[in-house]
């Protein structure tokens, strides 16, 4: 099987009280917190790997998701699944980029991203 070049770009703190989540990190950490956007708070570290704080779903309702980039979300999602994998969220299209979430053989959850040039 092709292996799918990946790396770490991001991640997500899921909770269902984002809110308390973000004014910890913030207080804590230093992390700049953003304005919510879709129920999604864009986070800067202090110099690390940026990501973001969302209320999460129900199938996702607490936890860490790394975001993974990758050049063809297709293959990714197709050799993931090969390995076990299960897909929890369909590719789905924003302004630059898609994403896909995924559960990995082990129970992991993570988010696959593919920047797309439509917004460009």
């Amino acid at each position: 099987m092709e292996k799918i070049s990946g790396k770490v770009i991001g991640f997500e703190l899921n909770s269902q009280d984002p809110d308390k989540a973000a004014s910890f990190y913030a207080n804590v950490f230093g992390w700049n917190i953003g304005a919510p956007n879709w129920g999604y708070q864009n986070v800067e570290t202090a110099g690390g790997i940026d990501g973001g704080i969302s209320k999460g779903p129900h199938d996702f309702p607490h936890g860490t998701r790394i975001q993974i980039e990758v050049e063809d979300l297709d293959k990714a999602i197709l050799a993931a699944k090969q390995e076990g994998a299960v897909v929890v969220r369909e590719k789905m299209e924003f302004d630059s980029f898609y994403l896909a979430y995924l559960v990995d053989p082990v129970g992991i959850g993570i988010g696959l991203v593919q920047s797309s040039t439509k917004g460009q």
